[in-house]
């Protein structure tokens, strides 16, 4: 149990009616998890207004309103607290009702377009290798030690974080790397938190449908690292255009990492297979598992975080060289008849070009690359057709396919997508919206030596379509397939 004054430490507060002595033994945002001695704060979502619940929050026994805007009616016996941000606000709240768990971990934030859910994972999986116990919170999974939670959201509700954070430190966790989304910066998910890093990984054409504009886009991103406070660190990918606007502002300590150009930790790609990676880093050598620029890229973030973490160099990049790639990030299968399929979970532009570009430069040239891909319902129209046009150009054969279409019509999302394909490609595109039937007509027509890539989906084990969510499994369905077909 709490008071309430305690866990409004630091809050915007602007007006307050009753007494911030009321004990509370609950935080929520929403009203059906209103319990007696509750806190509710009345937050603006883009879908609901919290301030519509209140009536219903206090007839639940809240004793406390948190909120933008106070109701017409003040019910005797309930403290009502205005604030300039309620989302800010419950941030804030969270942390404090916890006994701010982020200031007792090294928490890290990983953000960028591509790369996040790679370099999250592989610190995550680094970190443990050395010793640590820790905490991985990513659009995949959420892990405390070997635990594993279901993971809704790339970064998680403020209320959430905190309980799963404290519950980290509750079983001895050391180190947290997240996952943190453009999304939740402007929600103010993480408001409250204390960082010890943040990461950079790059920024490029995504969740326009959200932010408007790339510059939104990128502003969003910023804000992040303009909330770094002067003990942290901010590493950044110089390979990206962007990444200086990124330290504008910012008073953690400035560092940058980059395969292509002058940084404060570099690597330089000595041999590229689809067995791995062969690496120098800052003048040592590095064999890993992974394939791909991209992925030199991800393993650089994780050397260089693990060192501004106050690691040995030697000893990180010898524990790099003995870790997998995350499931569904390039994954490769394998048929005995010798078509080689690759998961990937690229579902943006410049995603599925570095896979393409990646699966042309570890192959030798020969070999036709079979891609299926689609794109997601109810999110960024804008990239479609620019997706399949990357995919039409880059690949010998497509089956453009449905993905998570959503609330969306899939076949009005593949009109939009074919719509991108240059005339001159058309004759090597194909329209099979069961994604099943794709992969299986995509890998009929694959010879002994092609690539079948599989983009967009990735780690993903479900199909969502109008609102329910169908058991599907790229990597399954495909080993399935190439066995069936390919002996």
């Amino acid at each position: 149990m709490k008071l309430l004054k305690d866990i409004l430490y630091k809050v915007r507060i602007e007006q307050v009616v009753g007494s911030t002595n009321t004990a509370i033994e609950k935080l929520c945002f929403d009203s059906r998890g209103v319990v007696p001695f509750t806190a509710f704060v009345a937050t603006r979502g883009t879908q609901v207004d919290g301030h519509a619940f209140i009536g219903k929050a206090i007839a639940a026994g809240a004793s406390a309103v948190v909120c933008e805007e106070l109701p017409e009616e003040i019910k005797e016996g309930v403290t009502y607290v205005r604030v300039a941000s309620s989302t800010e606000a419950l941030g804030i709240m969270a942390a404090n009702f916890h006994d701010q768990p982020s200031r007792k971990l090294k928490l890290v934030g990983i953000t960028g377009t591509n790369g996040k859910t790679s370099t999250a994972t592989l610190l995550y999986r680094l970190f443990r290798s050395l010793g640590y116990k820790c905490g991985l919170i990513s659009t995949v999974e959420v892990r405390i030690g070997q635990r594993t939670i279901e993971s809704t959201h790339t970064t998680p509700d403020a209320v959430r974080l905190n309980e799963l954070m404290a519950t980290m430190l509750a079983e001895r966790v050391t180190h947290c790397f997240m996952e943190v989304s453009s999304h939740s910066v402007v929600q103010e998910r993480i408001a409250g938190l204390h960082f010890t890093g943040g990461v950079f990984t790059n920024i490029t054409h995504d969740h326009l449908d959200y932010h408007g504009t790339f510059a939104e886009y990128i502003k969003a991103k910023k804000r992040f690292f303009d909330q770094l406070p002067a003990g942290a660190f901010a590493l950044v990918n110089a390979d990206d255009a962007n990444s200086a606007v990124m330290l504008q502002n910012t008073k953690a300590l400035k560092r940058s990492y980059a395969v292509r150009n002058m940084a404060d930790y570099h690597a330089r790609i000595v041999e590229n297979q689809l067995t791995g990676l062969h690496l120098n880093i800052d003048g040592n050598d590095l064999y890993a598992r992974l394939v791909g620029e991209f992925n030199a890229s991800n393993l650089l973030a994780v050397y260089a975080t693990a060192v501004l973490l106050g690691e040995a160099p030697m000893n990180v990049l010898t524990a790099l060289s003995d870790l997998e790639p995350p499931r569904g990030r390039f994954q490769v299968v394998r048929s005995t008849g010798g078509v080689i399929g690759i998961v990937d979970y690229a579902h943006t532009p410049d995603a599925l070009k570095n896979v393409l570009e990646t699966i042309d430069a570890v192959c030798g040239g020969h070999e036709q690359v079979i891609t299926v891909v689609g794109c997601g319902g109810d999110r960024d129209k804008a990239k479609r057709p620019v997706m399949a046009r990357i995919a039409a150009a880059l690949s010998g054969q497509v089956v453009l396919t449905s993905d998570n279409p959503r609330s969306e019509d899939p076949m009005a999302i593949l009109a939009e997508m074919r719509g991108g394909i240059a005339q001159g490609d058309q004759a090597r595109v194909w329209v099979n919206v069961d994604r099943r039937e794709a992969i299986r007509q995509a890998v009929g027509m694959a010879r002994p030596g092609d690539v079948v890539l599989l983009a967009g989906k990735g780690h993903e084990t479900y199909q969502e379509i109008k609102g329910v969510k169908h058991p599907f499994d790229d990597v399954a369905v495909l080993k399935e397939t190439l066995e069936l077909l390919h002996k």
